[in-house]
């Protein structure tokens, strides 16, 4: 702490500034450097290096100098502030409060229903633990960032390195080497494939079951707002390998306690809602199952964002032992998200539990560790419908998705329709099982997507036409039972009733309202559903079937950004329930969107049996038995309404 109390206030300049930024914030009660040192486990000479601590921290992770001041709200209101990473408080008693900006008392988002203690002093188990650390550097000054970092790692170690070039291998066994914490360093050039998990996975995995525990982080950084953006990564530097009097307490815990099996700290902060989800994953997800034998895993789950953690070997073995190349893995570039790589960061928690361990996270706003994984839907939480839409009602154009977002289903299962329809065609002789008419139907769809490139979208009444095919229908017998699927589904649609009243409420305020879906469904055929769910007003249908353009690809998005630029719209929000087609993608096109969640990833989230799944997804029984249940509860997108 002193070591950074000299740094921080290296200046005179620099030094009297803060001073009388202290002394303000003191004066306002802002800043309370008991409270700061009893929430956040720690202990300074003085109330400067408490605050210069504060100061430092502030800019990439959620603490709070006391219970009067939120730091992850301000930033959060004020992008350009977080943008230019300075310290929240400090910026408002700096320029803030001269320019009318506002702050608001602390509160925790999310409070885990068990709090894990844990010793500060580190314990004669954890010092007798063999430690390896782990680090990918692409980026040469990272070097010294987490040279800088180890300065207070209360272990001596092992450091595995593995940089892209010989000079930053140089950099790097010059400087580990003379590192009072580095106790030998083992230094790999590698190909610039795999990204931070190719190294590990290929050169030294295996040697890694040596020791009882490892760190593993990487060079991290993000290019927007025209300035390099670091606080991410120094957020889980922090967490993992700086800060003291986490780490200590941490490495304690998994000296005593081998259920322990992986170690991160919760999501940063500043990500999407949305982001503990597989997203654009599945398929991947899908493939590191198979390979490492995971069971199902479920859409929003808990994994370390960013691909940076702590874990005991013998929790990830399947992952460890396999023996790699650098081909496993895919060439650059590699998109955002949707790769094999996204994938396997996502497993990391799911393959510690398949192997009976648990996981474990700080949540830094609180200063708390817990095993408690609902933070992951935190988000989600909270307010009534209608406080937790204030913030739409400032946009002048605002569009909703229509399946688990204006309507939802009777019985939650999409499928159900086809499935009532099967079984009337058993009773026809058409089809064997009910079930086997699902398979055909939905290989039917499949196959025209296939057959056209998976470009542009395909409609109901083309794929009952293939199905006639597959069948030996006539055309009439088959657009018949088209028919059929559309009034099955029709009669089970009921409304999400709060956010048809939002709906509703925006419509007669003025503001321009479009409605958008992929679909099969015909328009006339949605906006039937509309209506018998209570939808009214003028405004747009957009379904993907007729637009020959879909969400989920980004194809739709792409014409709506051209829509409402041509129409001179600069204020709009999309509103669903699909973190795919509703959220990620048109927020990678840079249209603003609000997530809501999906009536199964409520269930989910509120702690419920997982059902629904696999081969009871088409058992009519279990439909009954839980989809009712599911829709009931998912009416209201938020939980705790």
């Amino acid at each position: 702490m002193k070591n950074f109390f000299k740094s921080a206030f290296a200046s005179k300049k620099k030094k009297a500034s803060q001073r009388d930024i202290l002394a303000k914030a003191v004066g306002l009660g802002l800043f309370d450097k008991a409270w700061y040192e009893e929430t956040y486990k720690l202990n300074f000479d003085s109330e400067q290096e408490a605050f210069a601590d504060y100061v430092r921290k502030s800019r990439f992770a959620p603490v709070n100098p006391s219970t009067k001041f939120d730091t992850e709200s301000y930033l959060r209101t004020y992008l350009d502030v977080y943008h230019a990473q300075v310290s929240p408080l400090y910026h408002f008693l700096d320029k803030g409060q001269s320019e009318s900006r506002h702050y608001s008392p602390a509160h925790l988002k999310w409070m885990p229903s068990v709090v894990e203690s844990f010793d500060g002093v580190l314990t004669p188990q954890a010092k007798s633990m063999k430690v390896a650390i782990c680090l990918h550097i692409f980026y040469e000054d990272f070097v010294h960032r987490f040279a800088k970092a180890l300065n207070t790692f209360p272990l001596e170690v092992d450091l595995y390195v593995s940089v892209v070039d010989r000079q930053t291998e140089s950099i790097a066994n010059k400087l580990f080497s003379k590192h009072p914490k580095v106790k030998q360093i083992k230094s790999y050039v590698v190909p610039n494939r795999g990204r931070n998990f190719g190294p590990l996975l290929v050169e030294y995995s295996k040697e890694l079951s040596e020791y009882d525990f490892f760190l593993h982080l990487h060079s991290k950084k993000s290019l927007y707002s025209g300035k390099e953006q670091t606080q991410w990564a120094d957020y889980l530097v922090e967490y993992l390998l700086r800060d003291e009097s986490v780490i200590t307490p941490m490495l304690n815990a998994f000296a005593v306690d081998d259920t322990l099996g992986v170690y991160y700290p919760t999501t940063f902060w500043l990500m999407p809602t949305w982001v503990n989800h597989l997203t654009m994953n599945k398929g991947f997800v899908q493939a590191w199952q198979d390979r490492l034998g995971i069971g199902r895993v479920s859409d929003f789950l808990a994994y370390p964002a960013g691909g940076m953690f702590g874990a005991r070997p013998k929790a990830l073995a399947q992952l460890l032992e396999i023996d790699y190349s650098y081909e496993d893995f895919p060439e650059e570039p590699l998109p955002n998200d949707g790769s094999y790589l996204h994938a396997l960061e996502r497993v990391i928690g799911a393959l510690a539990e398949k192997n009976g361990y648990q996981q474990l996270f700080y949540y830094p706003a609180g200063g708390i560790f817990t095993k408690d994984q609902s933070y992951i839907t935190a988000n989600y939480k909270g307010a009534p419908v209608w406080d937790q839409m204030a913030s739409v009602r400032s946009h002048q154009c605002i569009s909703f998705d229509v399946f688990d977002t204006l309507v939802r289903r009777e019985y939650t299962v999409s499928d159900y329709a086809k499935l009532k329809l099967g079984k009337e065609l058993v009773g026809e002789g058409v089809v064997e099982t009910a079930v086997e008419f699902v398979r055909l139907r939905n290989q039917a769809e499949f196959d025209l997507r296939k057959r056209s490139h998976f470009v542009g979208d395909v409609g109901i009444q083309d794929i009952y036409l293939e199905l006639a095919n597959i069948l030996g229908l006539s055309e009439e017998a088959a657009l018949g039972y088209m028919n059929q699927e559309f009034e099955f589904d029709f009669e089970m649609i009921l409304p999400k009733n709060e956010m048809v009243g939002f709906f509703n409420e925006l419509n007669s305020l003025g503001h321009i309202l479009w409605v958008i879906s992929d679909t099969y469904y015909t328009k006339r055929q949605v906006s039937l559903m509309l209506r018998k769910a209570g939808v009214i007003g003028a405004y747009r249908l957009v379904v993907s079937s007729e637009e020959q353009k879909r969400k989920d690809n980004g194809s739709m998005w792409a014409m709506i950004k051209s829509d409402l630029e041509a129409e001179g719209i600069s204020s709009y929000l999309h509103i669903g329930d699909n973190v795919v087609a509703d959220a990620q993608r048109p927020g990678d096109l840079g249209l603003s969107t609000f997530h809501i969640l999906h009536p199964m990833d409520k269930w989910e989230a509120l702690g419920f049996p997982k059902v629904l799944a696999g081969e009871c997804a088409m058992d009519e029984i279990e439909i009954l038995k839980w989809g009712g249940l599911i829709s009931n509860i998912g009416r209201n997108p938020f939980i705790g309404n």
